[in-house]
C-alpha cells in the first residue's frame, strides 16, 4: 500500500489514509516513520478514528509515543505466542496443523490431536512396504495408488518428495521435533521405532534391497564379512554340446580395489545349503523341545509376575538413562562439554529413554494371549529350515528377514547374525539340571531359564512376522 500510494498520490489526489486507530496501520516505529515521510513528501497524511495528534511538537510527541507502544504490543504479543507454543510442545503436543495421518481435534483438551481412522492405515501402509527394502519410492507409489491410498483430494498420488517428508517425519513414532529439539510427545505413535530405524537405514543406504529378480539372493541380502559390501549376483549361460543351455548363479563380493580382499564367490545351491544348515542350528532335540513348550506354558501362567518382572527391567534401564542425562547436562553446565556435543549426545539419550518407555509400556501390558505368539514362534524356529527349501525366493528372504538382522558371507562360511530370541536358540543354552535331566519349570519363586525368558514379553515386529509365515503354512 505504501509503495503505490507514494507513485500514485498526484494522479489519483489521495490527500489521507484513513484508520482505525494507529496501531492498525502500523505496529513497528519503522513502518511510522514511512508513513510520517510519507506525508513529508506526497502531503498524504494519516488520519484516526479513534487517535487524534494535535500540532507542533506536543502532537509528535503522542505520535511516537503511541507508535512505540504498538510496537510493544505487536513484540509482546509474539513472544506470549512462542512461549505458549514452547509449552505446549512440552506437554506434548504439536502446537501447529497435525501431520498426514492424523487430525486437529476441536473440544477434546485431553488428546487435541488423533490418527486419522483412514490415512493412518496408508501412513502405516508407507512405512511397513518401505521397511521391507527392496521398495523405490516409484514403486511404492505406484502400489499405493494400485491399492486406493491418496495423499490428498487435489493430490491423489503420493510422490517423491511426499514420501521421504513421510518417512523422515519423527512425530509417527511418538516424537515432535522442535527448534532443533526433540520432545517426547503424547499423541498416540502410528509406527514402532524398529521400523521407522529400518526405514532410515534404507534411506541412508546401508539395507536397500533392490537387485534383479532372476538373481533371488542379490540386491544387499547379504554382506561381504570382509569389507561390509552388498553381495552382488551374476548369471552365466553356458551352452552344452547338444545345444541346451545350462544357467549357473553365482553370488560375489564386487570389491577390486583391495589388493589383499579375498576372493567371494559362491554358488547358489552351495548358499542355499549353508543358510538351511544355520536354521537347522535352531532345532532342539525332541525330549528338549517338549520340555520347552511345557516351560513355556508354564511361564505364561503367571501373567502378573512377568509383568512385574518386565516392568522392574526397563524400569530399571529408564532410570540408569535419566542419570546419564542429568550427569551430561551438569556437565554441560559446568562447561566441560560444548553446545555441539552436548545437543548431539542428549538427543542420543533422549531417543533411547524414549525406546526403553515404550518398550516398558508395552511389557506392562503382558497378557495370556502372548503365550500363542510364543508357541508359535518356537514351532516357527523347529520348521524355519524345513520351511525355507520349500519356499519360492520371496517367502525364503522373509524368513531369512525374520531370523537375522544380519548375513555376513566370507570367502568360507555364511553367519547370520540371529535377532531374538532365535539367538539364544542358537546358542544351545543347557537345558539340564545337576543330575543331567530336564527339568520342570515352576513360575512361582523362581526365574525363568534364560531360553524360554527369551521368549516372554509382547513379540517384537520381527517375531510377528514369523509367526505370521508359520501360520500361513499350518
Amino acid at each position: 500500500m505504501f509503495t503505490w500510494v507514494k507513485k500514485n498520490a498526484r494522479k489519483e489526489g489521495i490527500r489521507a489514509i484513513l484508520s482505525h486507530k494507529l496501531d492498525r496501520i502500523c505496529r513497528n516505529l519503522r513502518d511510522a516513520v514511512r508513513l510520517q515521510e510519507l506525508e513529508d513528501a506526497c502531503g498524504v497524511q494519516l488520519v484516526f478514528v479513534e487517535n487524534q495528534f494535535g500540532p507542533g511538537a506536543a502532537g509528535q510527541l503522542s505520535f511516537n509515543v503511541m507508535a512505540a507502544v504498538a510496537q510493544y504490543y505487536s513484540d509482546n504479543l509474539q513472544s506470549e505466542v512462542r512461549k505458549g507454543m514452547d509449552e505446549k510442545v512440552r506437554q506434548g503436543w504439536l502446537p501447529a496443523h497435525a501431520p498426514f495421518g492424523y487430525r486437529n481435534v476441536q473440544g477434546d483438551r485431553d488428546e487435541t490431536i488423533q490418527p486419522d481412522p483412514q490415512e493412518a492405515k496408508t501412513v502405516f501402509r508407507i512405512f511397513d512396504q518401505y521397511a521391507r527394502g527392496d521398495m523405490t519410492f516409484k514403486r511404492l507409489a505406484d502400489q499405493l495408488e494400485a491399492e486406493g491410498h491418496i495423499y490428498r483430494p487435489s493430490q491423489p498420488r503420493f510422490n517423491r518428495t511426499t514420501l521421504s517428508y513421510l518417512l523422515n517425519n519423527r512425530f509417527y513414532i511418538g516424537d515432535i521435533e522442535w527448534h532443533g529439539q526433540v520432545y517426547r510427545g503424547k499423541h498416540v505413535p502410528l509406527v514402532s521405532r524398529e521400523t521407522f530405524q529400518a526405514c532410515q537405514d534404507i534411506l541412508a543406504g546401508r539395507n536397500r534391497r533392490t537387485g534383479n529378480p532372476e538373481i533371488p539372493y542379490a540386491g544387499g541380502l547379504f554382506r561381504c564379512a570382509h569389507c561390509g559390501g552388498a553381495i552382488t549376483g551374476e548369471n552365466i549361460r553356458r551352452r552344452l554340446k547338444g545345444g541346451a543351455v545350462r544357467h549357473h548363479i553365482y553370488y560375489k563380493c564386487g570389491n577390486t580395489t583391495d589388493p589383499n580382499h579375498p576372493k567371494v564367490r559362491w554358488r547358489q545351491d552351495d548358499l542355499e545349503q549353508a543358510v538351511v544348515e544355520e536354521l537347522e542350528g535352531l532345532v532342539l532335540p525332541a525330549d528338549a523341545a517338549k520340555w520347552f513348550r511345557k516351560a513355556l506354558v508354564a511361564a505364561f501362567g503367571d501373567v502378573k509376575e512377568q509383568q512385574r518382572q518386565a516392568k522392574q527391567t526397563h524400569g530399571k534401564r529408564l532410570t540408569e538413562l535419566k542419570a546419564m542425562h542429568d550427569r551430561l547436562v551438569t556437565a554441560h553446565l559446568q562447561g566441560t562439554l560444548d553446545e555441539a556435543v552436548f545437543a548431539e549426545k542428549a538427543k542420543e539419550l533422549k531417543s533411547e529413554m524414549a525406546l526403553a518407555e515404550e518398550s516398558r509400556q508395552r511389557a506392562v501390558r503382558i497378557d495370556a494371549r502372548y503365550a500363542e505368539t510364543a508357541l508359535a514362534m518356537f514351532d516357527f524356529s523347529q520348521e524355519a529350515a524345513e520351511k525355507w527349501q520349500r519356499s519360492n525366493f520371496s517367502t525364503r528372504r522373509r524368513i531369512l528377514d525374520c531370523v537375522s538382522s544380519n548375513r555376513a558371507l566370507s570367502d568360507l562360511s555364511l553367519v547370520l547374525t540371529k535377532r531374538k530370541p532365535f539367538d539364544v536358540l542358537a546358542e544351545r543354552p543347557s537345558l539340564k539340571d545337576g543330575r543331567g535331566d530336564c527339568t520342570e519349570f515352576e513360575p512361582k519363586g523362581q526365574e525363568a531359564p534364560p531360553i524360554v525368558a527369551a521368549f516372554l514379553g509382547p513379540a517384537e515386529p520381527h517375531v510377528l512376522a514369523a509367526t505370521r509365515i508359520w501360520r500361513e503354512s499350518a
